[in-house]
């Protein structure tokens, strides 16, 4: 126990500092990330033997020949619907499996015929749809080039830089007889092409390649290298994104002579700024973007992965990205994605990984946490705080040190006697609470959820066959392997009533340090020669967190017999993670850089499907200026997860610690974020439907203006919010700039009109929080805040047209129950258009065959941009027709009509005349 506590004490001291960066590899210190970066462009070794081309209905095959080691690979090609094209790339006959990501693709991606347009003995030229589309297969050496009529829209292997270690057996471990056996894996091969035997070259064992030292960890490598790469060059680009996550701008940058961008899920404690460091999550999807086209790539690979990223200038100096993927295992396995729009790309991607899940719309509100509320009595303290200075809220938090001994599942019972009365406390206020539940588990007998995972064999097996323990918050612990179905299925049980004791309905969860985080293991994580059934821990790393995820979600789901949504925050991601619930920035600082980093960080996860994001508003460490920590919440409320969260060595900073100022100004960016609750619910009914993004940059929704590719001060919310928070120390102003061509912005608070396709100055005091609404938009806002979000479920709705320079606007209303997957299952739900045009505002039905009725109705309808009429009237479809009451300010331009008193889900337009 001794050392337990000194190793607590080594991370609560470096918790207090920046990030220790040497605990933690560079690509130099990589073994197989330096072998391969080795390499040279220009001098491939792959041929591709056109001569064992075979074309089927779903796809194509070829086989590659390494000329240096005469090893044969089989390449197949797949076109798949929707503008898509996926290679895949292995060893012909490997002396055991490869490890392929499974669970990830939410199905089998639908194939389309190829066909083959001419061949020769240099090349193969395959129709990818139409005229114009083509793929360019070319033997030697081998190269794929996508077209599109005579313009290279991407090419594979361009560079030479495909390289794929295959596995084999270490020559100083086998006996002769083995070796004459197994031998011509090394030594010699038939020559395919001409069938006659030929030496192949002698491969020299490098440093690394069968066992690997950081610091004091071994990592044994009883498959020896397996390592892969492939790069791709893109032609006319000078602009990429995604890859998350990493603390850094939303382009990504040039890594020539520097580190490339790491993929690796690590517990970073206080991560830097601006650099390529592995972080909590992994999603190996980029996207390039110019003035004609956005295209992606996804590398479908759970292990350790490093990507180069070279811009500069082609062959005819035109513009060109190079993109190089490095991962320590598995097989190459990527997606093309044509676009050619940035919505199209998105659809693309979650056609094959699916779409942000649907959350329940009290998750979307303001949630309150710190490391840790101390007991029941500080719960109830809190909570009651935010009803006595007037503050909306709808989750608190509850960190590790509610547990009894950070036994997961469980409440300290001298803190948490009654935590069904503590829970029903909040449920009698429509609130909720989220406690922590993490995937290491205290090794100790008398531990429920231990003993069962011990006895099933659930744990993570070390080398040697025994589960594997490393250290951790309880102290020594257990890694159940959530890879295994039978673990998950068991890990979701406990989440029922009867098995979570003190657990309620409107308790959910948080799944933290699920890298998974290992105090004492290599880079705080696991070894990776940790065992997951047959496969090594290298194969799967990045998507444990993803299945830790998966399961408490599906735990939720089980809990109420299928009906509830789950609300599930992870740390750890991957692709896919999207359909599981939100994620988070992590271990951030209360400081101004954090604070801007948090627009990119999260604009680059909605770029790759996951947009439920936010970072701990104020800062984790340290400790916030009253200023900061104001200017967070303001930057926090226009975000999709909205969550305070302070370390436990930080002072209290609940929002009315600051002095009545400061708390007035608070509660002012709270209030903003519970009033626009009706749009944030539609932006997620949309990206749960297709796959967009919920906070995008700017370029998505204008894709042909070069001024917003590199812009990640400011965001859109949808398509028809744009936000720019002030994140600089005592502002007193800052430059937006308004995109769109002939197109109108208006200030959402003051209603001043503003053109597009301009960079506009605004002058900011501290009650500041620069947001537009695009003319040509109708918003929904409910004006009537209450103590949270449930309860406003009934409450009317006001309508903000903001008219374009036609004098035109469309927008929409989704209405639904607010927590069940009855929306999808009994199509309870409410979804209609909004338009404006020919000075009538009209709804409408979007989806006749649904069937729900709302209590809400319209009260207000502001029009921005309008003129005087004489008269409004309101007809209904019965027939009715009503005089409203209306206002108009001519200096402002605003029309508002009063009670129009019609319902939020029937027919209905106002005529204005």
């Amino acid at each position: 126990m001794c050392l337990y506590r000194v190793l607590v004490l080594s991370v609560f001291l470096s918790i207090t500092q920046a990030v220790d960066r040497s605990n933690f590899k560079t690509c130099d210190q990589s073994a197989f990330c330096s072998r391969q970066r080795a390499m040279k462009p220009g001098q491939s070794s792959y041929t591709a033997l056109l001569e064992t081309l075979e074309l089927s209905d779903s796809h194509l095959t070829v086989q590659l020949l390494n000329n240096n080691n005469k090893v044969l690979l089989l390449l197949e090609l797949y076109r798949l619907q929707g503008n898509m094209t996926r290679v895949k790339i292995n060893e012909l006959k490997p002396i055991k499996a490869r490890y392929e990501v499974p669970d990830v693709l939410i199905t089998d991606p639908p194939t389309e015929l190829m066909s083959v347009v001419a061949q020769d003995e240099h090349r193969v030229v395959l129709s990818l749809g139409g005229e114009d589309w083509r793929l360019i297969l070319s033997a030697q050496p081998f190269r794929l080039d996508i077209m599109e009529g005579p313009q290279v829209l991407l090419s594979l292997n361009s560079r030479g830089l495909l390289a794929f270690e295959q596995l084999r057996i270490r020559k100083d471990t086998i006996s002769h007889k083995i070796s004459s056996t197994v031998g011509s894996m090394w030594d010699k091969i038939k020559s395919v092409s001409e069938g006659e035997e030929e030496e192949a070259e002698e491969e020299v064992d490098q440093p690394g390649m069968w066992e690997e030292t950081f610091k004091t960890h071994a990592d044994t490598k009883p498959n020896g290298p397996s390592s892969i790469s492939l790069d791709f060059s893109l032609p006319g680009v000078e602009h990429v994104y995604g890859i998350p996550e990493h603390a850094d701008g939303l382009r990504l940058k040039n890594t020539d002579g520097g580190d490339p961008y790491r993929l690796y899920n690590l517990d970073v404690f206080q991560y830097e700024l601006f650099n390529p460091m592995a972080l909590y999550g992994a999603v190996p999807v980029l996207l390039s973007h110019n003035t004609h086209r956005t295209m992606g790539l996804f590398w479908l690979n759970a292990a350790e992965t490093w990507v180069d990223v070279s811009s500069g200038q082609g062959s005819s100096e035109v513009p060109q990205t190079d993109v190089r993927w490095i991962s320590e295992s598995g097989i190459i396995d990527v997606f093309i994605m044509l676009g050619p729009r940035p919505n199209d790309v998105f659809t693309q991607y979650s056609s094959l990984t699916g779409t942000q899940a649907f959350p329940p719309l009290s998750s979307l509100a303001y949630h309150q946490c710190r490391w840790n509320y101390n007991d029941q009595e500080d719960v109830s303290a809190v909570d009651q705080g935010f009803d006595e200075h007037d503050i909306p809220y709808d989750f608190i938090w509850l960190d590790i040190e509610h547990t009894d001994g950070k036994r997961y599942f469980t409440w300290d019972n001298n803190k948490f006697p009654q935590p069904k009365d503590m829970l029903q406390g909040l449920l009698d206020k429509r609130r909720k609470m989220v406690t922590i539940v993490d995937p290491h588990i205290k090794v100790d007998s008398s531990y429920k959820i231990h003993t069962e995972i011990r006895s099933r064999g659930y744990y993570i097996k070390n080398k040697d066959g025994g589960d594997y323990e490393g250290w951790c918050w309880p102290g020594n612990a257990g890694y159940p392997d959530f890879t295994n179905p039978e673990m998950r299925k068991w890990w979701a049980s406990m989440f029922a009533y009867d098995q979570y004791e003190g657990s309620m309905e409107n308790l959910y969860t948080w799944n933290d340090m699920n890298e998974p985080s290992v105090f004492n293991g290599p880079e705080v994580t696991m070894h990776k020669d940790a065992l997951h059934g047959p496969w090594e821990h290298r194969d799967i790393h990045n998507l444990y967190g993803f299945y830790v995820q998966m399961a408490t979600a599906e735990g939720q789901i089980q809990r109420s017999g299928g009906l509830e949504r789950p609300f599930v925050l992870t740390r750890a991601f991957f692709a896919g993670s999207q359909r599981y619930g939100a994620v988070w920035t992590g271990d951030n600082a209360a400081e101004w850089g954090h604070l801007k980093m948090s627009i990119p960080m999260c604009l680059s996860l909605g770029l790759v499907g996951i947009s439920f994001c936010g970072a701990d508003v104020g800062g984790f460490f340290k400790t916030p200026s009253a200023e900061l920590l104001v200017r967070w919440y303001q930057a926090g409320a226009y975000q999709p997860f909205f969550r305070a969260h302070a370390h436990l060595d930080t002072p209290r900073r609940e929002p009315w610690l600051f002095g009545p100022d400061n708390t007035a100004l608070i509660r002012e960016a709270v209030r903003q974020r519970y009033t626009l609750l009706p749009y944030w619910y539609l932006q997620f009914y949309h990206a749960q439907r297709t796959g967009q993004p919920v906070m995008r940059p700017l370029w998505v929704e204008y894709p042909e203006d070069i001024a917003t590719f590199s812009i990640d001060n400011e965001f859109l919310i949808g398509k028809d919010l744009l936000v720019h928070p002030v994140t600089d120390e005592r502002s007193s102003g800052v430059t937006a700039y308004l995109p769109g061509n002939g197109e109108v912005w208006y200030d959402v608070h003051t209603f001043q009109r503003h053109d597009g396709a301009q960079n506009l100055s605004i002058p900011v005091t501290m009650s500041s929080i620069p947001v537009f609404q695009r003319g040509g938009s109708i918003i929904c806002r409910k004006n009537r805040v209450r103590r949270s979000s449930s309860c406003m479920e009934n409450d009317p709705y006001t309508l903000y047209v903001a008219l374009d320079s036609q004098g035109k606007a469309e927008g929409e209303i989704y209405i639904d129950d607010g927590h069940t997957f009855k929306h999808k299952t009994d199509k309870q739900f409410i979804h209609r258009r909004l338009s404006f045009t020919a000075n009538s505002l009209s709804s409408s039905d979007l989806s006749p065959d649904s069937q729900f009725t709302t209590a809400s109705w319209v009260e207000q309808v502001n029009i921005l941009g309008a003129q005087k009429p004489d008269a409004v009237t309101l007809t209904t479809t019965d027939g009715g027709e009503s005089s409203v009451e209306f206002e108009f300010d001519p200096d402002t331009a605003v029309l508002t009509l009063r009670k129009p008193g019609v319902n939020a889900g029937v027919n209905w337009t106002l005529h204005l005349r």
